[in-house]
């Protein structure tokens, strides 16, 4: 009984690392995952972009949710144009009309298609590198798919038992990790 404890303790507390996979690797396009509340993911790629990581970067926003008048897609497009500099004819946005991960990969495929790419990286938070990847190769495996993790220590953190914030991350993840291999994934 103490070794089935002991172990379950050990598992607890190594499960936020478990979710996170940070091995980016040389791409043809870079995407960067919607869902940010800030602009992190935007600057990670755009960092990996300017090391020549991938030629091409895609933002994904949302264009069905008007927030003071503007989608996140225009304004995305908007703080590209105004912050891209150099790099700004080969950052675009993909335009999602989904509010979940799986979905967002349905509208990736389409942004991705004139490319035709070998190899896709996907910069996202943390915490959601493991799904992300999980979802993409179940999607569109017709890719090579790797990804950068974008870290924000008000969300996450892998010794997740230290803030409430991280806690809930961590459980909400894990969740929906959970939900996506047991069910979602073998949806048609």
């Amino acid at each position: 009984m103490l070794v089935i404890v002991i172990a379950a303790v050990v598992a607890a507390a190594r499960s936020a690392s478990l979710l996170v996979i940070n091995k980016p690797q040389k791409s043809d396009a870079i995407v960067i995952m919607g869902g940010d509340s800030n602009d992190r993911r935007y600057w990670s790629g755009i960092e990996l972009l300017r090391a020549g990581y991938a030629p091409e970067m895609f933002v994904d926003a949302r264009a069905d949710a008007m927030v003071w008048g503007h989608t996140a897609a225009e304004r995305a497009a908007a703080f590209i144009a105004e912050s891209g500099g150099d790099l700004r004819p080969h950052v675009h946005v993909c335009a999602i009309r989904a509010d979940s991960t799986r979905g967002e990969a349905d509208y990736l495929r389409g942004c991705l298609a004139p490319l035709h790419p070998q190899a896709v990286l996907i910069v996202t938070s943390d915490y959601h590198t493991r799904r992300a990847l999980s979802i993409a190769r179940h999607v569109m495996p017709q890719y090579r798919w790797s990804a950068a993790a974008t870290s924000d220590d008000s969300e996450f953190g892998v010794r997740w038992w230290q803030h409430r914030a991280w806690a809930k991350t961590n459980l909400l993840e894990w969740q929906r990790l959970a939900w996506w291999q047991a069910v979602e994934r073998w949806r048609s």
